[in-house]
């Protein structure tokens, strides 16, 4: 049996490759539920050309729903940031993208730096479920997490003391509500990935990293991010 006819039967055994999109992340996907677009989307149909099988898409407003239909058998694969709470369920391939998780703060507030934020009485607004809601959960030492639908929204209705989120949508937040500051810094950095359920066959995980590692250095990543007007996400350095 040909390789590619064997993984596509492990991991798209309904006939179809079904993926898991998060539009929720403007980097990674855009469009609608109908009509999806951006790199994961790419990515998706270049894996399902690979295997010689259709693809179907599941779209979802946030990473925890995309999780959760990969999770629970719905999806096939999924395009997430590589988390240790994610890692038990999920296999990773090597990140495809890099981008940065940023906080804003008010204008008047006296946090300028990332080390500012992690305080006694810091309130941070989060997407609940996010890479930077995983991220900070598990990292933060004296300032507190506020899950909500968005992390801008929760930190608004509240009057929280900052919020979380990624680079380019946060700026384009600020850029849209005076009174409120980006600090520059990053305080992450969020490694996108491929990923599978730790069910699957060796070779299977194996391919979609040596894919993954393929269009990266081929070019296409970065042409799919141009073409998303994307130009500030980063490709991924080639796996070590």
């Amino acid at each position: 049996m040909e390789i590619a006819t064997a993984v596509a039967e492990d991991l798209a055994p309904t006939g179809a490759l079904r993926a898991s999109i998060n539009l929720g992340n403007p980097v990674l996907a855009q469009g609608t539920p109908d009509a999806p677009s951006g790199v994961t989307v790419d990515l998706a149909r270049q894996i399902g050309a690979r295997l010689g099988v259709p693809v179907e898409f599941l779209c979802f407003d946030a990473a925890r729903k995309s999780y959760e239909a990969m999770a629970t058998g719905r999806a096939d694969i999924c395009f997430l940031a590589i988390e240790p709470a994610r890692e038990a369920e999920v296999a990773f391939t090597a990140p495809y993208v890099v981008i940065e998780g940023v906080f804003a703060v008010p204008e008047d507030s006296d946090l300028t730096g990332v080390a500012d934020v992690d305080r006694p009485g810091v309130r941070i607004g989060v997407k609940r479920g996010s890479a930077y809601d995983l991220f900070l959960s598990r990292t933060l030492a004296h300032a507190t997490v506020v899950r909500g639908d968005e992390g801008v929204d929760v930190f608004r209705a509240e009057g929280l003391e900052a919020a979380a989120g990624i680079r380019q949508p946060m700026t384009a937040f600020v850029a849209a509500h005076p009174g409120v500051r980006l600090i520059p810094e990053r305080f992450m950095q969020i490694q996108q990935a491929v990923g599978t359920t730790r069910s699957r066959r060796p070779e299977t995980v194996a391919f979609l990293a040596d894919l993954i590692e393929e269009l990266k250095a081929g070019g296409f990543v970065a042409e799919s991010l141009r073409r998303s007007n994307q130009p500030d996400a980063t490709v991924a350095p080639p796996r070590r």
